[in-house]
């Protein structure tokens, strides 16, 4: 484990809170970029609880516009400023969340200290929504009742590794070093070809991290999250209320699986659950029935890859 991706649950309860779930919130550092992803009702709380790095927060994704993915926000930002945090904060989310956020800063009399940077998703076609020399973040349309968007982090590869005995071996010079290291093959002095991969060791595999909040079952997300290392998928009911899932533009457990069956994820991570059901064992004996390397998404519980 390469202990470059952490994903804390702090929400995994759709539409209301229970008496032991939280609405939908996790906060991902990847690559040492803290990012919170929705913030349902109580989410700063539980980023506490947990012992989170709250004025850390540099990226918030919002998925959509339903109360149990963003109603934690303007307490969330307000509590930023409060603790005099003075670095942007980036915001990707619709378009009507700012109009909502200025109505609420407006009558409560509140003006930032910190910059607010807002990032408006398309809510018909993927897109990079934001890229640095690390990674790589992509927003996509999900179907949903209202406008709703996935997102998926994506690590960038990072120049190789040459071997001590192979810089040795051919007197390797610093400019020799830098291209090798940028995927280049060498000449020797006999003019012989080293081949890349001779020369340095192989990559760590790349981490990926797909976050479908709220969709119905739609084939067509397969080839969107294909090889993922990790995907996490609403499975909002169980098959006994698949019409239901149907009707509200929502997934089961079984559904989730077969998306990620299809889409040959590494390991598939499964939440927003109704609250209708008291025990949650219930969705990963299903989900698992398909796709055996299921888990789920437990408030408190930390995925590391």
């Amino acid at each position: 484990m390469s202990g470059n991706f952490h994903l804390t649950i702090l929400g995994s309860s759709s539409a209301t809170p229970t008496s032991n779930r939280n609405p939908s919130g996790q906060y991902l550092n990847f690559i040492d970029r803290n990012i919170l992803i929705d913030c349902g009702e109580g989410t700063q709380s539980q980023i506490r609880r947990y012992k989170l790095k709250l004025t850390k927060i540099e990226h918030i994704f919002i998925s959509h516009l339903h109360g149990d993915h963003y109603f934690g926000l303007p307490g969330l930002l307000s509590s930023l400023h409060l603790l005099n945090q003075t670095h942007e904060v980036h915001l990707y989310c619709f378009k009507e969340l700012k109009e909502i956020l200025e109505q609420i800063f407006k009558y409560s009399d509140t003006y930032l200290r910190y910059r607010l940077v807002y990032h408006f998703l398309d809510p018909k076609r993927p897109e990079v929504i934001f890229e640095d020399d690390k990674i790589q973040v992509s927003s996509f349309p999900l179907k949903h009742r209202i406008a709703c968007c996935g997102f998926i982090f994506r690590e960038k590869p990072s120049l190789l590794s040459v071997k001590k005995d192979m810089i040795e071996l051919y007197k390797l010079s610093p400019h020799d070093i830098v291209k090798i290291k940028n995927g280049e093959d060498f000449l020797d002095e006999e003019g012989n070809l080293v081949k890349n991969q001779h020369l340095t060791h192989a990559p760590n595999p790349l981490l990926s991290y797909a976050y479908c909040s709220d969709t119905v079952y739609d084939e067509l997300l397969a080839e969107i999250l294909y090889n993922v290392s990790l995907l996490y998928h609403e499975a909002t009911f169980c098959n006994d209320q698949k019409e239901r899932a149907e009707v509200t533009f929502h997934s089961t457990a079984e559904q989730a699986a077969l998306i990620a069956k299809k889409a040959q994820v590494e390991q598939l991570l499964i939440g927003h659950f109704s609250s209708r059901y008291k025990d949650t064992g219930v969705f990963v004996q299903e989900a698992k029935a398909v796709f055996e390397k299921t888990f789920l998404a437990e408030e408190g519980k930390t995925f590391v890859l």
